[in-house]
């Protein structure tokens, strides 16, 4: 796919990797719509950057746990932009869940952020995308889809759910539309995290750093124009999922 001139939506493309992988393709020509639930504000001022690049580009307020709101947002982007030849599912939800617990509301509130939302708005603007011949979707994962986090059930279980989804609909849609995944390791530094947690995560890299938001833009960018690739999840870690490897051998002598 030639992203100019195309219509990209990103889900939580109002700040952090969203907005990271939103510029990406207003940089390479696509008009972008981004999807917000609360973050009005910051969709604002993220809509004024797309702008800044010479695109078209506007923010669309959704709760996307709805299959009407979904809907809804796929018709309101297609009379302001355009109809979807790009989708890209980035809104997350990443809460801390105790098990065995009494409480099962974080549990349905991250499916319904990380897996029932991807899968209503894939739903909406899929047809579209067949009757005009074309268009591309990219699931936003990480490695807990691979390997459960403690103390994470519900998001590593609906991540692992959205790259099972990624490739049933690249199954569902060929040949005519094309979904993949990218898996994301440290990409960007949350506020909230001292700076203990920063290196810790950096040193479990190999590369020993934390990707930034313009990496995960270059690999979402790469998937929406790679006209042979679907099925496929791109792993953007700096080599995280294999730090365990090194570490394991780290300080061990040779012939030990």
């Amino acid at each position: 796919m030639e992203l100019p001139g195309r219509v990209a939506l990103v889900t939580g493309g109002a700040h952090r990797v969203g907005r990271a992988i939103a510029l990406a393709l207003a940089a390479a020509g696509a008009n972008v719509a981004i999807a917000y639930h609360r973050s009005g504000e910051q969709a604002a001022k993220t809509v004024g950057e797309l702008q800044d690049c010479g695109v078209d580009a506007d923010a669309f307020e959704a709760d996307l746990a709805q299959p009407a709101e979904a809907a809804r947002l796929a018709t309101e982007v297609a009379d302001r932009l355009g109809p979807v030849d790009a989708l890209v599912n980035s809104a997350s939800w990443f809460a801390r869940d105790e098990f065995p617990t009494p409480d099962t509301e974080t549990w349905y509130q991250t499916f319904d952020v990380v897996l029932h939302g991807p899968f209503h708005l894939t739903n909406a603007v899929a047809g579209s995308m067949l009757e005009r011949g074309g268009g591309a979707v990219v699931n936003i994962v990480d490695l807990s889809a691979w390997q459960p986090w403690p103390g994470r059930a519900a998001h590593s279980v609906a991540k692992a759910g959205l790259l099972a989804l990624t490739r049933q609909l690249a199954v569902e849609l060929a040949p005519t539309v094309r979904c993949n995944a990218v898996a994301l390791g440290p990409t960007i530094e949350p506020a909230k995290f001292g700076p203990d947690q920063v290196e810790r995560l950096r040193r479990r890299t190999l590369l020993g750093r934390w990707a930034g938001g313009a990496e995960a833009g270059r690999a979402v960018r790469y998937l929406l124009e790679a006209d042979a690739v679907t099925g496929e999840c791109l792993t953007v870690d700096g080599g995280e999922q294999y730090g365990h490897v090194r570490d394991r051998f780290t300080d061990t002598a040779d012939g030990d």
